[in-house]
């Protein structure tokens, strides 16, 4: 460890990771920074996870949110992970500007990841300074904390500081630290990097942790690594489902930004939806549009096949048991996303009983949607105000151009909702507590973060965030911070910031 300074007990730590075998981790503190200055301090999230917020914004607070102080208790450590990279296998990645300051339990009994991202140098970090610019630190902050607000399992935010120190990228940004919280931060990657090494322990050792961690009822299966990797694929299926459903482009779908606890980790190039088409790409990594919109979820079907390759000695005692019981785990995918996708479309839509046929109204809607480049949150959440009012749906047919086959499919949408029973205001509720007013739209992000970067000010930082901690309020007033961009302010292409 490096010379950071030790700080008073603000984490009431208990570190299982760093008691797993040294090879998992390199062991290491954060680098200090020059002058470190707190931007914004996730209240609610400190107290969620236990801590006392104006401790953690005291000046000793925010030097060790900083990297500059190591708090008692804490024991910092760069994890190694592998990956696949836009199909390119890597074997070896890791933290490479992250460290991971130890795990707290929380006042739910849930164990939870503390992390500095951008935290300076690691073994991992392949001739890189460890540090982030602003600028990623701020979109994470806005993003994860709004993914949260919309209830999508999700990495959160409890912290940015500022390091008042520059990074140099294509030009020289002022840099910053994001502490990260994570039910925790293994990846499908994790266990590709033993599977390359063939270190069998190590696997069987990693899935013990995660078992013991995220899944503790697959303990008691006949396989409790199939049963472990099950678990994992479900909570998959549902959470790009909930992707879909409010138009969320992850951007950089590699292995390695695969959460194991089925959270939504690493927010580099990430986007959402303005006008819907199924083929949306933002990342300006991703030329070839891998990691599309609609390409999300068999995307995420072939980091599981990876994942499933690397538990193949875990699954069976012939080679005949373990091949047969990864694919049957595997394939149970595409039913799994069907059927959370379809749950999420039947809330956007009003239906709270399923019945056949449900999730081609949707994809009819879609369809018409994409033929009009309709803006996806204002459509839906336009049809939620019209729900129990036949008169409006002429407002809604507005956004389209075909307004005569909107006419069509919104009285096969009517005749599905008189199938319920429930009430219009019932109906209406459902559709409300589905269909956000408020997104984290690109435009307004990339202003915000221009704000800061270009003149510290971080007013329209603030403001953003706050909307977005409430996205299905009406919010009187934020009207701008509903309207998708005009033509000059449109986000064609994100960036990953590193």
């Amino acid at each position: 460890m490096n010379d950071a300074a030790r700080s008073t007990k603000l984490f009431a730590f208990d570190n299982s990771y760093a008691r797993m075998p040294e090879r998992f981790y390199s062991r290491l503190s954060p680098t200090p920074v020059g002058r470190p200055q707190l931007i914004r301090l996730n209240q609610a999230l400190a107290a969620e996870l236990g801590l006392d917020a104006a401790a953690l914004a005291s000046p000793e607070g925010v030097e060790v949110l900083a990297g500059n102080r190591v708090a008692d208790g804490s024991e910092p450590l760069a994890q190694a992970y592998a990956g696949h990279q836009f199909g390119g296998f890597v074997p070896q990645l890791g933290d490479g500007r992250a460290i991971l300051l130890g795990e707290v339990v929380d006042r739910s009994g849930r164990r939870r990841d503390i992390q500095l991202k951008g935290s300076g140098p690691t073994p991992y970090s392949r001739r890189g300074d460890g540090r982030a610019a602003l600028g990623p630190v701020l979109r994470e902050f806005i993003v994860s904390e709004a993914m949260a607000a919309l209830g999508i399992p999700t990495t959160r935010s409890l912290a940015a500081v500022a390091t008042g120190e520059f990074v140099l990228r294509e030009d020289a940004l002022p840099g910053a630290v994001l502490t990260r919280v994570a039910a925790s931060h293994i990846r499908v990657g994790t266990f590709q990097f033993f599977a390359v090494r063939r270190d069998v322990d190590a696997i069987r050792a990693l899935a013990d942790h995660v078992i013991g961690r995220h899944y503790p009822e697959a303990a008691n299966a006949a396989n409790p690594y199939r049963a472990m990797l099950d678990a994992v694929i479900a909570r998959q299926a549902d959470l790009v489902a909930r992707w879909l459903g409010v138009g969320f482009i992850h951007g950089v779908m590699n292995t390695d930004n695969m959460s194991i606890a089925g959270e939504t980790i690493d927010y580099g190039p990430c986007a959402f939806m303005d006008a819907y088409h199924p083929s949306t790409v933002f990342s300006s990594i991703d030329a070839n549009g891998r990691y599309a919109y609609a390409n999300q979820p068999q995307i995420a079907q072939w980091n599981l096949a990876r994942l499933t390759e690397t538990l193949l000695p875990l699954l069976g005692e012939t080679e005949d048991e373990r091949m047969a019981s990864g694919q049957a785990a595997i394939m149970a995918f595409g039913g799994l996303f069907e059927a959370a996708y379809s749950g999420v479309m039947r809330a956007k839509l009003g239906l709270s009983e399923p019945k056949a046929g449900d999730l081609d109204l949707a994809h009819g809607l879609l369809d018409l949607m994409a033929a009009s480049r309709a803006d996806m949150t204002l459509t839906f959440r336009a049809l939620a105000q019209a729900v129990d009012d036949p008169v409006a749906d002429a407002v809604v047919a507005q956004s389209f151009t075909d307004q005569g086959a909107f006419a069509e499919w919104a009285l096969k949408w009517r005749g599905r909702l008189a199938l319920e029973a429930v009430s219009p205001e019932a109906q209406k509720q459902l559709m409300t507590s589905a269909n956000p007013a408020f997104i984290p739209r690109n435009h307004l992000v990339e202003e915000a973060i221009a704000h800061a970067v270009r003149d510290g000010d971080f007013g329209p930082f603030e403001t953003l965030v706050d909307v977005l901690a409430r996205p299905f309020d009406e919010q009187p007033g934020r009207e701008r911070h509903q309207l998708p961009p005009r033509p000059e302010e449109e986000v064609k292409q994100t960036f990953c910031g590193t």
